[in-house]
């Protein structure tokens, strides 16, 4: 056992002192972090007497925010005031500390510590199942009594490095289709963490053994089975989940496929907050599982007898917002994820224009960006994770013209697209427009020359502004 220090000091002091005199203990992941010698910023307490007033007073120890949480009957929540951690306040369940410990979903989770120190409290044997790196339910109802506990079986799994024990596993799998009536963004919350994880590769093979995928993403479940042309060596779904290890390989080496040059640049990234509590490169997952989530219900077939899945980035933007619309996330990552859908063919198309004109990079940056970066890394991983006939040299192609691009996508983020040289106004007047939305697009003309380096002062922009004035095919 660690003496402790692994668990947020602040938060420990200030509950110790708005709480002196109670009968109050440190539950769940604290006392199970303390074990594993995790670092725990939050602290989840049980309280034998008055929740809200033990709140209050820990608001008014730490300067904290204190309010109730309407999921949970009669909990309470504290958030430091510098948000550096939060403590949940929760009645005592039951008749006895211990009838409240066995009513937890997991035995890992039913370790108590009294909030004045002492030994632990261990009715279930949580501390030897760690030690065992074993995941046991804490009793025979434990999925009846709230069926998101499948998927926190699965996040605990790859967040600990956990195996499900085989009874607690069956009757997880039984327990699986009740997560149809588990509120969304409920699901999504555990989902997030599980993307996030180290172990993703393995969230998800557990998600399927447990029956859990066709509950919750039906669309990606509908990708099993579908074949693809004999450039891929997988079916849709096998190449969806190679196309996320790729990413995976992606963010723990960058330098491997992107070399050194960029790869801090990458890496610094995919650390940013994105939304939702993912990171950009947590987000990268999410849409790496959904970057063919279309081409089920846009699969054709040749005369010949190829199969096609004309339009499936397009259908697979609209669909990966539904999804995430069902989940309840945030427009702002609904619009990320739908945009590595929608382009993440993009790059691939320009392979056979390689090396790219200025105009032509200019071209792909404008219509990516936002996610010029984001969905470079993501045509990579998916030329990775493509590997059946001539594999090795479309790889190579792929990846030489992906390097050249992302610098320039890196740089596009720093820096943003060029300003024009001209107002709207003085555009017009050079070319003898009126207004209308004819000018937005010469002003984008204006910003593509510039890019490509054949404007690059205001005289210029005017002389181009006036020659392509004369250009047959003007719009006026």
């Amino acid at each position: 056992m660690s003496d402790g220090t692994t668990t947020n000091a602040g938060a420990r002091a200030a509950v110790a002192a708005a709480l002196v005199g109670s009968e109050a203990w440190i539950v769940g992941g604290a006392p199970r972090d303390r074990l594993l010698g995790r670092q725990t910023d939050d602290l989840d307490i049980v309280l034998a007497g008055d929740v809200a007033g033990a709140a209050r007073a820990l608001g008014r120890v730490a300067g904290g925010l204190p309010f109730a949480l309407s999921d949970d009957f009669g909990a309470w929540r504290v958030i430091a005031h510098d948000r550096t951690w939060q403590v949940d306040l929760n009645p005592l369940r039951g008749e006895s500390l211990e009838a409240d410990l066995r009513r937890r979903d997991f035995t890992v989770n039913a370790i108590a510590e009294p909030l004045g120190g002492g030994e632990l409290i261990d009715p279930l044997g949580g501390a030897a199942d760690l030690a065992a790196r074993r995941l046991r339910a804490a009793g025979p109802t434990a999925f009846e009594d709230d069926a998101l506990r499948v998927l926190r079986l699965v996040r605990l799994a790859v967040e600990l490095g956990l195996e499900p024990e085989p009874a607690t596993a069956e009757a997880a799998r039984r327990a699986a289709p009740a997560l149809a009536q588990v509120a969304p963004e409920r699901v999504f919350a555990e989902l997030r963490r599980i993307l996030a994880a180290d172990r993703v590769l393995a969230g998800v093979q557990l998600l399927d053994a447990l029956a859990v995928t066709a509950v919750i993403l039906p669309e990606l479940e509908a990708l099993r089975g579908v074949e693809q042309n004999r450039f891929h060596h997988r079916d849709v779904f096998g190449h969806t989940i190679e196309v996320l290890g790729a990413v995976v390989a992606l963010q723990r080496d960058p330098a491997a496929l992107l070399g050194d040059d960029a790869a801090d640049a990458v890496t610094a990234l995919l650390r940013e907050p994105l939304s939702d509590e993912l990171t950009r490169g947590t987000a990268l997952r999410l849409g790496a599982l959904m970057h063919d989530i279309a081409k089920p219900v846009t699969e054709g077939h040749l005369q010949d007898g190829r199969v096609t899945f004309i339009g499936h980035d397009v259908a697979g933007a609209r669909m990966s917002r539904e999804i995430l619309t069902r989940l309840r996330t945030s427009e702002r990552l609904r619009v990320h994820v739908s945009a590595l859908a929608r382009q993440h063919l993009a790059l691939g198309f320009l392979v056979h224009e390689a090396p790219l004109s200025r105009r032509a990079t200019f071209a792909y940056l404008r219509a990516c960006a936002p996610v010029e970066v984001d969905v470079t890394l993501l045509s990579i991983a998916d030329r990775v994770a493509t590997r059946g006939d001539g594999a090795e040299a479309a790889i190579a192609r792929h990846l030489e013209l992906a390097r050249s691009v992302l610098a320039d996508a890196l740089a596009w983020r720093e820096h943003g697209p060029p300003v024009a040289l001209l107002r709207g106004d003085e555009l017009a007047r050079e070319m003898g427009l009126a207004p209308g939305p004819q000018i937005g697009r010469r002003l984008e003309e204006l910003r593509a020359a510039q890019y490509a380096g054949e404007v690059r002062t205001k005289p210029e922009a005017e002389a181009w502004a006036r020659a392509a004035a004369e250009l047959p095919g003007r719009v006026d």
